[in-house]
């Protein structure tokens, strides 16, 4: 689920308005204390919170369907005072006397029904409490418990139908596992740490557990909570229990030791997953595919090091993320191959260049991963920047900082500066203007080779001459280059920081041409060349288009819902004869023949031969075209086909071209236009370069 994956990380920018202030420095966390009690079956929920709020006037945020029942401080009761409403949230006031020390607050409601049938950017946004057989999950974000500070410990109580398992991130304490029909499953969670939210979760699970020794520590209790479907598959438990071993094992030599005491992996009903503390959340589906324990699952368990065990500094910019993709996603490529890894820059440079200018925020505004461009910008772009840092200062220095880094802020929030810090103490050496540069910037550099001369020397060898240009402000950049003659290639790094600057270097042979950046080893502006059209540039469109090619209403009502679920912004709707003169991205959605019909008749490239009568949908994309719009076509063999891609489509913004059965993605790429680095053709001394594909 690579472009599907969705890191929770909880947003305190959501939450600030409603929350208390933070404990002082240096004081311990304040605790929350929660009675649970959930009937997934009516989505009843009742819940008893004891809190010491550190102010007498109490305020606090409940989600609209759960109302304050009774509150008393020191046993004493308190009036209740219910304030306005802010979105699906209400705020509740409670005075307390003087000299209170202890707040208890009684609450109760039906929850809203669990709604699996969520648009992929609805679970980017904040998400209601929900509840059903299926699974019920109550998120930090929806407000389902009064939050006593921006951080806090907790001790949970769950009590659920003793068909169903309940969990919350945390030290499991105790449970009671029903012995007869009727009884209660009920369980105990503790999280001493500085936590900014609970998550709860509940679903008719069974439960396997692995227990890990670990050294100087009490044993780690992996687990898993599958559904009697995902039971099914044999061995498959197991295969999680064992990769959660493994990638806990990992990072802890990488960075530090695992700071919690378990790790479950927990099958959700939604389509998509959440990380938190010591636990993921991912869609039951999701789970079946076999590369998931090997990427995905190391993402996830990864985010307990970087975002849940030391938290984001949200103010300053999610460094999480990119830090993240950086160690897992981008590392696993690294282990398959130096080509897969090359791959992977390819495909972060691509999708941001296929972003409109106004879209490319600084890495520092980036919070989270609420639409296309702030995920092109928040993880391809921040994982591109610690490529960059490991390439400045050398593998061991870097792994010297993250550990550093770790070792500092463990359970404190950091930002962007305390990275930076903790590599420059790694390295000896400042690192301002590398992190200045890339988190205040907007854009990307494009660094061209104006100029190159080369000429013999009195060694024996050859002086090349390289005029680099790019515009303004300048960057500082340490570009790739590599000297191609008759015998082979040799790679060089260049240093420049001016609009215009010449540089020198001495080889032993004679350079015939040079290729700029071959191995996209820097954050910049691709070159035409290297731009295939790929979905993104629809999904991120500004002032999108639909083109209607069927005229059945199921397949018409099919596609408006699709375009609804690619674009980010709402399409206008133009007719074939509006096509030669649109200015933006086209999608042209309908069944097979009615899409050839189209093509036809605006005298475009037929349906691609290697898609042609394959699946039961394809998905293509076709190049600006003279007197036509970059056009996205999605044909499929009928309206049930269209509706088997709302959800799984808008996912795979990387790609060129796509089959679908259902909703299963068949094959996929990118069309194979020229993604070489451009080759700059080294001549005399007395004449000019020229440019060419490699």
């Amino acid at each position: 689920m690579s472009a599907g994956r969705l890191v929770a990380l909880l947003l305190l920018a959501w939450l600030a308005p409603a929350l208390p202030a933070a404990a002082a420095p240096g004081a311990p966390p304040p605790h929350l204390a929660l009675d649970v009690d959930l009937d997934p079956a009516s989505r009843h929920l009742q819940v008893v919170a004891v809190l010491r709020p550190g102010e007498r006037r109490f305020t606090f945020a409940l989600h609209e369907s759960l109302r304050v029942t009774a509150a008393a401080a020191d046993g004493r009761p308190l009036a209740i005072v219910a304030m306005g409403r802010q979105g699906d949230r209400r705020h509740w006031l409670l005075q307390l006397p003087a000299g209170s020390s202890t707040l208890r607050v009684e609450y109760q409601g039906t929850l809203p029904a669990l709604d699996v049938d969520l648009d992929h950017r609805q679970v980017l946004r904040r998400l209601p409490p929900m509840a059903g057989v299926a699974g019920s999950f109550l998120p930090a974000g929806s407000a389902w418990y009064p939050q006593p500070a921006e951080l806090f410990s907790y001790r949970v109580r769950l009590s659920v139908a003793g068909d169903q398992r309940a969990l919350v991130a945390g030290r499991l304490v105790d449970e009671e596992i029903p012995a007869a029909t009727g009884d209660r499953y009920r369980a105990s969670f503790e999280f001493s740490h500085p936590a900014d939210g609970i998550d709860l979760m509940a679903g008719p699970w069974i439960v396997r557990e692995k227990m890990v020794a670990r050294s100087g520590a009490e044993p780690l209790r992996l687990r898993t909570y599958f559904t009697r479907e995902l039971e099914r598959i044999a061995g498959l438990a197991d295969s999680y229990l064992d990769e959660s071993a493994n990638h806990l094992v990992h990072y802890s030599q990488v960075i530090g030791p695992y700071p919690f005491s378990a790790f479950s992996v927990v099958a959700s009903p939604l389509p998509t997953g959440f990380g938190m503390p010591t636990l993921t959340y991912l869609g039951a589906e999701v789970l079946k595919l076999p590369f998931i324990r090997a990427t995905s699952l190391g993402h996830e368990i990864l985010h307990n090091w970087w975002g849940n065990g030391v938290y984001v500094d949200y103010a300053s910019g999610n460094w999480a993320e990119g830090l993240t993709t950086f160690m897992a996603d981008y590392s696993y490529k690294e282990q398959e191959s130096a080509a897969a890894a090359r791959a992977l820059r390819l495909a972060w440079l691509r999708d941001f260049a296929a972003l409109p200018a106004a879209s490319r925020q600084p890495l520092s505004a980036f919070r989270s991963r609420t639409h296309g461009a702030a995920a092109a910008v928040g993880y391809g772009k921040a994982a591109m920047v610690f490529v960059m840092l490991r390439d400045l200062v050398g593998e061991e220095n870097f792994h010297s900082g993250l550990q550093t880094f770790w070792r500092q802020q463990r359970f404190r929030v950091a930002g962007w500066s305390d990275l930076q810090r903790a590599f420059e103490h790694a390295s000896g050496r400042s690192l301002a203007v590398f992190f200045g540069q890339w988190l205040s910037r907007s854009g990307a550099p494009a660094p061209q080779v104006s100029r190159a001369r080369v000429q013999a020397n009195d060694a024996g060898g050859y002086r090349l001459e390289i005029e680099v240009t790019q515009s303004a402000p300048a960057y500082s950049l340490r570009l790739p280059i590599e000297l191609v003659d008759g015998e082979g290639a040799e790679s060089r790094v260049v240093e420049v920081d001016q609009l215009r600057q010449t540089v020198t270097l001495s080889s032993d042979r004679r350079p015939q041409s040079l290729l700029v950046d071959p191995e996209l080893r820097l954050w910049r502006l691709l070159d035409a060349n290297q731009l295939p059209p790929i979905l993104r540039q629809w999904i991120v469109a500004r002032a999108p288009r639909l083109l209607q090619a069927s005229a059945s209403a199921e397949a018409r009502e099919a596609a408006a819902e699709l375009a609804t679920r690619i674009f980010e912004v709402s399409p206008r709707e133009i007719s074939p004869v509006d096509l030669p003169d649109a200015s933006t991205p086209v999608l042209l959605v309908g069944l097979h023949a009615d899409v050839d019909a189209v093509l036809a008749a605006a005298r475009l490239p037929p349906r691609p031969e290697n898609l042609a009568r394959r699946g039961t949908a394809q998905v293509w994309t076709l190049a600006e075209q003279t007197g036509a719009p970059p056009l996205a076509v999605v044909s499929a063999r009928d309206a049930t086909a269209l509706r088997a891609l709302l959800r799984p489509l808008p996912h795979y913004g990387s790609e060129s071209w796509l089959v679908f059965d259902g909703s299963r993605a068949l094959e996929r790429g990118v069309w194979p236009l020229l993604e070489q680095a451009v080759a700059v053709s080294i001549p005399p001394a007395s004449a000019s370069p020229k440019k060419s594909g490699r």
